[in-house]
């Protein structure tokens, strides 16, 4: 058998083992329950999630019991790799950090929507930057997309165009991997932009951000090498110039460090990897010699390339981070962070500190604080009434709408 068909008959047995059936079972529709069996339905779930639950309660203690010990032992781990628990009088003093000290903390986070028609797409970027002293800071820009802007020239050609330029984007409303310009916008600035403002408007000692220190749209560019470079230059200034900087994940891809998490117990946090392992993967899948670079590529007064530049980014910056997670409560899931390597301890007790002010979630509530305000001041009806008055101001109010957008009008 070809390593093709090996891999694919692997990949239909491990889905026969996760989900309990074959896949001819589950395209056979006379095996399906009718919508009207609700009882069965209800039980099936509960009996599902009952195993699951039990499953992983056992899979938590033999965790605790044979993987703990080993964090610290294994090659390239962090020089402070293990688990910790938090003395509540310790706590205390991280409280005091976020709610009384003057210039102690500070979140930033944003919201990005787009309002996408055939004739013109808008992206609306904004972030807010908050403490619990009442400071607050907000910021926003906004991206006007044409695939045309009217020139003089031949029209059939300026009509070529067009038509060359709308079959390389995506769908109406649909993000696509064809279209650099959306992802670069969708995403890439964004992050820039939130970071950039924890660095440059915030005063805080300790500045709170939401997923990685560099995400894969800033280390990769989103397709633009500038991008890169200017990104990665910010963190490198945040990582290694400031030091006292806190991010905290919202769905990690990475299930091993959620499982490391389950299995700690309430005010616990491990200290697990270094983020260099991260952006060495991510570097070693992405592309930084196809395209030109116009930003300063200047390092210590050396001139690199683009892949140079992020290889030195990914050897000399990222090492100073740690990855970490942590459990905030007993009803709450483990949550990972990222901190210097310098002051790690100290970011986990801010973390936890801050997120059992709720206790369901487990997650910092100063960071859900900064995404009210973005939402409420740039979230997407802030775009779309505006953007629809101007629709019908120019004679076209549903005329470039798609179905999803006038199904419930």
């Amino acid at each position: 058998m070809t390593k093709k068909g090996t891999s694919a008959r692997a990949a239909s047995e491990e889905g026969a083992a996760s989900f309990g059936e074959n896949i001819h079972r589950t395209l056979d529709v006379d095996t399906w329950q009718t919508g009207e069996d609700l009882g069965a339905i209800y039980r099936r779930i509960d009996a599902e999630v009952g195993a699951a639950i039990e499953q992983e309660t056992e899979q938590c203690a033999a965790v605790r019991e044979h993987v703990f010990p080993r964090l610290s032992g294994y090659a390239g781990a962090p020089a402070d790799a293990g688990v910790y628990r938090i003395d509540p009088r310790v706590l205390r003093r991280a409280h005091d950090l976020l709610f009384h000290g003057k210039n102690g903390v500070e979140a930033a986070d944003g919201t990005l929507v787009s309002h996408d028609t055939l004739p013109l797409t808008i992206f609306q970027i904004g972030v807010g930057l908050v403490s619990y002293q009442g400071g607050q800071g907000t910021w926003s820009h906004r991206l006007f997309r044409r695939d045309l802007r009217m020139s003089e020239g031949d029209p059939l050609e300026q009509a070529l165009q067009v038509m060359e330029r709308r079959e390389a984007r995506s769908g109406l409303n649909h993000p696509g991997t064809r279209d650099t310009l959306a992802r670069l916008a969708r995403r890439g600035i964004m992050s820039y932009a939130e970071r950039a403002i924890l660095l440059r408007r915030s005063e805080a000692v300790w500045r709170l951000g939401h997923g990685n220190p560099a995400p894969f749209e800033l280390l990769t560019g989103s397709g633009s090498l500038d991008l890169m470079v200017e990104s990665t230059r910010l963190v490198r200034e945040l990582i290694q110039g400031h030091q006292k900087f806190l991010f905290v994940a919202s769905e990690p891809a990475d299930r091993l460090l959620l499982t490391i998490g389950g299995a700690l117990r309430p005010l616990e946090y491990a200290i697990v990897r270094s983020f260099s392992d991260t952006v060495y993967a991510t570097i070693e899948k992405a592309h930084y010699r196809s395209q030109p670079v116009t930003s300063d590529t200047t390092w210590d007064g050396k001139r690199l390339t683009p892949f140079e530049w992020i290889a030195r980014f990914r050897d000399e910056v990222t090492p100073d981070v740690v990855v970490g997670v942590y459990r905030a409560g007993r009803l709450a899931p483990p949550q990972v962070f990222y901190a210097h390597t310098n002051h790690a301890h100290l970011a986990a007790h801010i973390a936890i500190a801050d997120s059992v002010v709720q206790a369901h979630r487990g997650f910092p509530m100063l960071i859900d604080i900064a995404d009210s305000v973005c939402r409420t001041l740039f979230g997407q009806e802030t775009l779309d009434a505006p953007v629809s008055a101007a629709y019908v101001e120019a004679g076209a109010p549903f005329r470039y709408l798609s179905e999803r957008q006038t199904r419930y009008r």
